[in-house]
């Protein structure tokens, strides 16, 4: 068991990590790290709890600590998770990356930089592999999540590379909890679609193509496609939703498509990885938000993505997919990245 901090353990995203924590067969949750007004309270006694009726037992009295990585240090961490906001995490992770930690972040203040991966480890797990230019340099090293919306269509996107894409058209349909809390106002969002969400549509065009790209020494070369996102916040509460169009340089069978999804493998072992990443339904009316949100088992529960309605117009493929974007796009797939860097051995 490898003993860990969690940071922004009050958030939404926060809750995500500690609901998602327990019981973990690698990780101990030791430290819980908040804003600093928040310091010596109980963690049920403070926190707005999200995620059901009742905090879990197990950090109820758990005792919230400030920012200190020498409290961490003095405790025996080794990992740290962050959920961040991304203007904070910009200097607390960086701190922590020079002390040695092994950090798996949420936030976007890293995922552009050159030494940093944004993993999704059934798409291009081989990018772990820069954690060890971090290290020489650095000492720890810090693995991101991408985008909660990029996470979901990378992976629609990752068994149809060998047909090449040129252009990604996808629009979203984002879920209230990828807001965080409280969110947006319920005046604001009730009987409502508001089509803007700040910086998203950026993060999914450039944090796709790393992705997707190539690992060259101790570099990333982007997968070249053209991306063009369109993104709207509906009143859902968890799961995106996305329609997505695009052109393959290969004319391909819709069911040689679906095989290529459907053959998709999770990672062996690691207990938050599902058998099957990606699940391919027929119906006309899937994936929906209400039915597929939490598709997968036991701890691989919402991180499968689920993908349908598929059609094709002349060399245009379209095809909508579900994914949750606090657990594939967030928590889960944090959680995920940290079993993976320890099944490679790049958590001593």
């Amino acid at each position: 068991m490898k003993n860990v901090a969690l940071l922004g353990a009050t958030g939404a995203m926060g809750q995500r990590f500690v609901q998602m924590l327990e019981g973990h067969p690698y990780f101990d949750l030791r430290l819980l790290v908040a804003s600093s007004h928040r310091k010596g309270k109980k963690y049920g006694e403070d926190v707005h709890w999200l995620l059901g009726s009742n905090v879990p037992e197990y950090v109820r009295d758990m005792e919230l600590h400030d920012f200190d990585p020498e409290i961490l240090e003095r405790e025996g961490i080794e990992v740290v998770f962050s959920a961040l906001p991304s203007d904070v995490a910009r200097d607390y992770e960086g701190k922590l990356r020079s002390r040695g930690f092994a950090v798996f972040s949420n936030a976007s203040a890293y995922r552009m930089e050159k030494d940093v991966p944004i993993i999704i480890p059934e798409v291009n797990g081989e990018h772990i592999k820069l954690v060890e230019v971090q290290r020489e340099k650095y000492g720890g090293f810090i693995v991101t999540n991408s985008n909660c919306s990029t996470a979901g269509l990378v992976m629609a996107l990752h068994p149809l590379k060998k047909y090449g894409i040129e252009e990604v058209f996808v629009s979203t349909y984002q879920a209230l909890s990828g807001a965080g809390y409280p969110g947006v106002p319920s005046l604001d969002i009730q009987g409502n679609v508001i089509p803007y969400i700040r910086s998203e549509e950026e993060k999914i065009r450039r944090e796709s193509c790393k992705i997707l790209g190539a690992l060259d020494g101790g570099k990333i070369k982007d997968y070249h496609m053209r991306v063009i996102a369109s993104c709207a916040r509906v009143p859902v509460k968890d799961g995106h939703l996305e329609s997505v169009v695009i052109k393959l340089r290969e004319d391909v069978d819709l069911e040689e498509i679906k095989r290529s999804m459907q053959k998709m493998q999770g990672i062996p072992g690691l207990p938050s990885s599902p058998e099957k990443p990606l699940i391919v339904r027929d119906e006309v009316d899937r994936p929906q938000p209400a039915l597929d949100a939490y598709c997968g088992g036991g701890r691989a529960r919402g991180m499968g993505v689920v993908v349908g309605r598929f059609a094709k117009y002349g060399p245009y493929l379209r095809f909508f997919l579900l994914v949750h974007n606090t657990i594939r796009g967030g928590a889960g797939n944090a959680i995920l990245n940290g079993e993976y860097a320890l099944k490679m051995g790049y958590i001593g």
